[in-house]
């Protein structure tokens, strides 16, 4: 049994610490924003929720306003699968580093939070992250990422799923053991790696038969190359609610197309979600490439999209930003802007159990400001953001792009009307 004693922490009751926080937070206004379907507007939020929609000028503002003319409002991304325990780890690694990165629990917390604060910047005010149990660290780095997620109520909302190593065999009886205890103590998704325990097949009943004891979803990270397992983990899965999520699923894209659409068609019927990683895997050894997004997409698969690692040893350079998942799968996979930026958005948050969001009255005030006029020009060169979460803006980013100047006695320069450099606050330069 592991040492770590489980405990419930005190805030694990989203409701009442939602109403805490958005209770006394004023009607704020978002005043000449651009829909996806062209139209400009403004847009009233109450607490947490839109009160109001109406054409650009016409909602009075009980409360701040702010100016969102030449920003595209959509609603907020949302990140179905990080790993904020090992997020921000890469400069420690290889030859030239310092050395492993620290598993000290105040180590791992900062680094979550950091992590969830770089992905909230991006957008994403909802995240999904796996975390390591077992082993020599049993539940420290759950807890630390518990804290991490205490720290954050009010910017971000961050649920953990628990990931044994193993839980089959006698080398996987404390683990097992571990993971009942992770559910006690407030990780609110059972999860786990199957690929790694020598049963697959019984790992994942053992993670289904946890998850139906407690009424959790499942998150189970899995190349599904091996298609005869992974019609098994479908039928196993099938029906089971709160429902149940498999990723990154790259190994779906190896396997001979008639092979891959069978197990796409038994996903489907299933109710499974998989969430892809257009940027990458988030471990060393898998394939880098991506689920096979639109033979899933014409089998009826619930998609989503996620970053997976941010900055660790198994991408060093990744970046945990939504808008880049959809750029991939515009750019190349071929699909529509608005199609991807579905799969960072609406499919995301149902992916995590999440209400929809629309931009009209009632719905979730989950919404992120673009700098642009089109999705496809937003996906290209978004670089300035205001990420609204429970009805108040909680992060911002400006970009200005200045270019010096030409020859100054060009009369064909002058004539193009260029952006010149200036001071910030000049008013010169071209926003993005």
């Amino acid at each position: 049994m592991p040492d770590s004693q489980p405990r419930r922490p005190d805030d694990n009751a989203p409701d009442s610490a939602d109403a805490a926080t958005t209770a006394d937070t004023p009607a704020l206004v978002l005043s000449g924003a651009r829909l996806a379907d062209g139209r400009a507007v403004d847009v009233r939020l109450s607490g947490s929720r839109i009160e109001a929609v109406g054409t650009a000028g016409s909602l009075a503002a009980r409360g701040p306003r702010i100016d969102l003319r030449g920003y595209l409002l959509l609603p907020a991304p949302a990140e179905p699968h990080a790993h904020s325990d090992t997020a921000l780890t890469a400069d420690g690694a290889g030859p030239d580093g310092p050395g492993p990165a620290s598993h000290r629990a105040e180590d791992i917390q900062r680094r979550a939070t950091e992590a969830a604060l770089l992905q909230l910047g991006h957008g994403a005010t909802a995240l999904r992250t796996h975390v390591r149990i077992g082993d020599v660290q049993g539940l420290a780095p759950l807890e630390a990422v518990l804290q991490a997620r205490r720290a954050l109520r009010g910017l971000a909302d961050l649920t953990p799923v628990a990931v044994p190593r193993l839980l089959t065999g006698v080398a996987g009886a404390d683990s097992l053991a571990m993971l009942r205890d992770a559910v006690k103590m407030g990780a609110a998704v059972v999860g786990g790696r199957p690929d790694l325990d020598p049963d697959p097949i019984g790992y994942t009943a053992a993670v289904l038969e946890i998850a139906a004891e407690h009424g959790c979803p499942v998150d189970l990270h899995t190349d599904a190359d091996d298609p005869a397992r992974l019609a098994r983990i479908a039928a196993m899965a099938a029906g089971l609610r709160p429902g149940v999520v498999l990723g990154p699923c790259a190994g779906l894209a190896h396997l001979p197309l008639d092979v891959a659409g069978r197990a796409a068609d038994q996903l489907a019927a299933a109710g499974i979600t998989v969430v892809c990683l257009p940027q990458g895997g988030c471990a060393g050894s898998e394939r880098r490439t991506t689920a096979p997004v639109r033979l899933l997409r014409s089998a009826g698969v619930r998609l989503a999209a996620g970053s997976g690692a941010l900055r660790d040893t198994a991408n060093p350079v990744g970046r945990g930003d939504p808008l880049e998942a959809a750029y991939l799968l515009a750019s190349q996979v071929g699909l529509r802007a608005e199609q991807a930026y579905a799969m960072v958005s609406t499919g995301a948050r149902a992916a995590l159990g999440l209400p929809d969001v629309r931009v009209e009255a009632g719905f979730p005030a989950e919404l992120l400001a673009l700098r642009g006029e089109r999705l496809s020009t937003a996906l290209s060169l978004a670089y300035s953001r205001i990420v609204v979460h429970r009805g108040r803006v909680v992060a911002r980013t400006s970009a200005v792009r200045e270019y010096c100047d030409s020859d100054p006695e060009s009369d064909a320069a002058a004539g193009l009307g260029l952006p010149r450099q200036g001071r910030p606050d000049s008013g010169t330069g071209q926003r993005n």
